[in-house]
């Protein structure tokens, strides 16, 4: 715990260990078969010294803290009419049940059960909040890192109308006694961020405040660089000092200003395109109440949003819909105008229940084109993704016009002297922590660098990323990785966010044949242009371990992610244009892992050949990862009548949940340990639109 290593036990230890264990069994027996006799006869004085024995040789016997609390109700109720009026004996109570946990904290500070049970207790009332206060105070001063005596001040606190600002100045008192109290410094925060969340008088507006808090923080980082508690604190205020006060319309498709061409599906006789809404943080709410959708004169009001990846609350980072152009007004001729607006948006709101109050508007135009078919007797070809079937992009693509109109948008809800103040205070910060590992060879310290350095190319170029920037946080990541290999994938991770953002942004800025060249191929065969755009992204062959940069990919119809060292995609969900998708040899998992293949029904071609999926029996990076659908999918009832009793595919639900509501027309998946011959014929069955597996065609 907290870097100290684990001593190996000694003989002495095991004997004493073997002495407590053989008395908490005959505790925990006596007290259990106390515990069975009926009510009325089990809360014996004796039984109850029993109790407080074994809860002080064992705190953590939950049962044994939740027979003391219906004793405790027992004994009251059980009072007589003089006693329950008279508060001197009810205190004597209270006071002999504190008095129990006094003594199991004494024994172990961190007891989850005492705590709880103490707190219960004083909730009840007739308990001398001073008292609590002053034991509080002692036991802090033994352990200052207990988080349980912090989260019991808190209460107290409350208890006692004690304000926020004074408890703020506890624990100043308490950093400057001991700069490696992280308790201390955690709870600063807690007290600091609801001070600023009700925009108290002196910490509103909170660029003077956070200034102090800088200056405070830095004296113990410079103090003593290998403590980690301020440094986790600094974290924090950086935090505070970037964050935006609302959520935001970070991205959006289609373009503003863009033209596009629809193909009509001559099947269902109408075109069909979605409009995706990217916020910089998850967001529920958006539907036809707070979100127009205008076309040519009329007002449609009966639009459906759907959330990407929604997580447990309802919220999504990215929402679509899919418009239509009815069979009526198909008209390659005509063109269609589409405004999407805000003027309702109060009604989106983030996972802390704040509003996106600031309105929006982009608008685009619509046509429509007959969708290209293979000739009569003429069978779809399969479509290559290995190196020798991409060729040099063609620039009368228009490709660097549709970059551009794809980066135009821009919200910023920053007021100027705030933007200022954050530019200036992050820059002071990335001068002095420059300094310090000039002489300090401190991990955390290269780790918070990089992340000032971040930010503080976000406050200056919005959406760029400075070359000479980004060289250096891959420069302070690569370094990490080898400082510290315990936590080499968190700094892969972020390695590889930044590797794309670099990406999204050389792609944005220049849009230059000499950029797009190094990451836009154009395919050589004609027959892509039957079921994906002429281009792909490729962003093969980079070792990323981790998806980002979503919000500035929406345009993506085409995308190759081979190569690389993925566990999870995580955000793809969001690119609702993708047709093509290639994510072989990578390390990903399980088919859990592909769950946001799901939302991409626009998906045709799907490569997730060699990777790892079915060769680890138990997949906990099913439960480790960040993605709020890891462990969401449910059972889904229709595999039942899928399988129709079939013993041979009745463990195959996972993959049905993910490629069941998929019209894949061409998929490889070999080289993974779940794929066997049983596997085969379950997805023939599956997909009928399927006329390519594994390279074979299918008849």
């Amino acid at each position: 715990m907290h870097g100290r290593p684990r001593k190996s036990a000694t003989p002495v230890d095991e004997n004493a260990s073997a002495l407590k264990a053989a008395k908490i069994r005959s505790l925990q027996s006596q007290f259990l078969q106390n515990h069975h006799n009926k009510m009325y006869k089990s809360y014996t004085k004796e039984a109850l010294e029993i109790n407080a024995k074994l809860i002080e040789v064992n705190p953590e016997f939950m049962t044994a803290w939740n027979y003391r609390k219906l004793a405790f109700e027992h004994s009251l109720s059980s009072q007589s009419e003089a006693e329950k009026g008279d508060s001197d004996h009810i205190k004597s109570i209270i006071d002999e049940e504190l008095r129990v946990v006094e003594n199991a904290l004494r024994k172990n500070f961190k007891s989850y059960g005492a705590w709880h049970h103490r707190k219960w207790v004083v909730s009840k009332g007739n308990s001398s909040t001073e008292r609590e206060l002053r034991l509080l105070n002692l036991f802090q001063k033994q352990d200052t890192r207990n988080f349980h005596a912090w989260n019991y001040r808190r209460f107290i606190a409350g208890m006692k109308s004690i304000s926020e600002e004074k408890e703020l100045q506890f624990t100043t008192d308490m950093i400057n006694d001991n700069f490696s109290n992280y308790s201390a410094w955690h709870n600063r925060s807690v007290l600091l961020s609801h001070l600023l969340e009700k925009k108290v008088e002196g910490y509103f507006p909170k660029e003077t405040f956070l200034t102090e808090e800088y200056e405070f923080v830095r004296n113990a980082v410079f103090t003593d660089p290998d403590d980690q508690s301020g440094w986790f604190y600094h974290l924090w205020l950086l935090d505070q000092t970037i964050k935006l006060d609302m959520p935001i319309l970070a991205s959006f498709w289609p373009p503003p200003g863009s033209d596009l061409n629809v193909p009509i599906d001559l099947d269902a006789n109408k075109a069909t395109f979605p409009v995706i809404l990217y916020f910089n943080e998850p967001v529920e709410g958006v539907s036809s109440q707070t979100i127009t959708v205008q076309t040519e004169y009329d007002i449609h009001d009966n639009i459906t949003w759907s959330p990407l990846s929604t997580n447990k609350f309802g919220c999504a980072l990215a929402w679509v819909t899919h418009m239509r152009i009815p069979h009526e007004e198909l008209d390659s001729s005509k063109t269609y105008q589409v405004k999407i607006s805000s003027e309702h948006s109060q009604g989106i709101t983030s996972l802390s229940g704040v509003s996106l109050n600031r309105p929006w508007s982009f608008a685009f135009t619509v046509s429509v084109c007959q969708h290209l078919q293979p000739a009569e007797g003429q069978s779809l070809g399969r479509l290559s993704l290995t190196d020798e079937n991409f060729c040099t992009i063609d620039t009368n693509l228009n490709m660097t016009a549709l970059l551009k109109s794809a980066f135009q948008f821009t919200n910023d809800d920053e007021q100027p002297t705030s933007s200022k103040w954050k530019s200036e205070i992050i820059a002071s910060e990335i001068s002095q922590y420059r300094e310090l590992l000039s002489w300090a060879e401190c991990k955390i310290g290269k780790l918070t660098l990089a992340r000032l350095l971040v930010a503080y190319d976000a406050m200056i170029t919005g959406t760029q990323f400075t070359p000479s920037i980004a060289e250096e946080v891959l420069q302070l990541l690569t370094e990490l990785m080898k400082l510290d290999p315990p936590h080499y994938q968190y700094y892969k991770d972020e390695y590889s966010l930044i590797l794309l953002k670099q990406i999204a942004v050389i792609l944005q800025v220049t849009s230059s044949k000499e950029s797009l060249l190094k990451y836009c191929w154009q395919y050589k065969e004609s027959t892509s242009l039957n079921i994906t755009g002429p281009t792909c992204l490729r962003l093969n062959s980079l070792s990323l371990s981790r998806i980002g940069s979503i919000e500035q990919l929406l345009w993506v119809q085409s995308l190759d992610l081979s190569h690389n060292q993925l566990h999870s995609i995580e955000g793809l969900e969001a690119l609702q244009l993708l047709s093509c998708l290639n994510l072989s040899h990578n390390k990903l998992g399980s088919f859990m892992a592909l769950d946001p293949l799901r939302f991409l029904k626009s998906l045709r071609i799907l490569d997730i050949s060699h990777n790892e999926i079915g060769a680890h029996t138990v997949d906990t990076k099913r439960y480790l990862c960040s993605s709020p659908l890891s462990h969401k999918v449910a059972f889904d009832k229709n595999f039942e009548e899928f399988a129709n009793g079939d013993a041979k595919v009745m463990d195959f639900w996972e993959p049905f949940s993910i490629f069941g509501g998929l019209n894949l027309i061409q998929l490889d998946i070999m080289g993974n340990a779940a794929v066997d011959e049983r596997f085969v014929l379950f997805l023939v069955k599956l997909l009928p639109a399927l006329k390519w597996l594994n390279g074979e065609e299918l008849h």
